[in-house]
């Protein structure tokens, strides 16, 4: 497999980030990218943001005004990524990702802080790579399982259902 850089930025101070959180970026970029069978050195920034950091970028780039776990900012389209004219890495783009919600969702979900990173990780990879699953339907189904494929691969397999119960909600 081709070299993959993940470049990892922290923004955020209200979670402390966990030994071993960044290694394991790493890998869930490398395992996706695996999976999908992607033959080019790859280049792709993962910022850790709080709150109300994803909530005013949620505002500014989809004007959502709420906010969420995690945004991914595609650089390509079509398979046709920029390429870093230096290494020959193809860009792929940016993951941001809400600590405080990361938590938030670890508790509600009932399994680890790392478990939630890794899906939110693997999520966004897929969408950097051109998957959507905002038409619900046979691509939503797709992006779980491979989701799903990606966390096994990671020995971090689901424990639970992200569906909630309806007293849950």
């Amino acid at each position: 497999m081709e070299k993959i850089r993940v470049i990892i930025d922290n923004k955020q101070k209200e979670v402390k980030i966990p030994t071993g959180l960044r290694m394991l970026i790493r890998r869930c970029c490398n395992a996706v990218l695996r999976l999908e069978k992607f033959p080019y050195p790859a280049e792709i920034s993962v910022t850790f943001v709080n709150n109300e950091q994803i909530r005013e970028l949620n505002h500014q780039y989809r004007d959502k005004d709420v906010s969420t776990d995690v945004l991914s900012f595609p650089m390509g389209e079509n398979g046709q990524y920029d390429e870093n004219h230096d290494t020959g890495a193809k860009i792929l783009g940016d993951i941001v990702l809400s600590m405080e919600k990361a938590v938030e969702q670890a508790e509600r979900y009932g399994h680890s802080l790392e478990r939630e990173v890794g899906y939110l990780c693997a999520h966004s990879m897929l969408h950097l790579l051109g998957y959507d699953h905002e038409q619900g339907g046979l691509d939503r189904v797709r992006m779980r399982e491979k989701e799903e494929q990606v966390m096994t691969q990671l020995g971090l397999p689901s424990t639970s259902s992200y569906v909630l119960d309806e007293d849950e909600e």
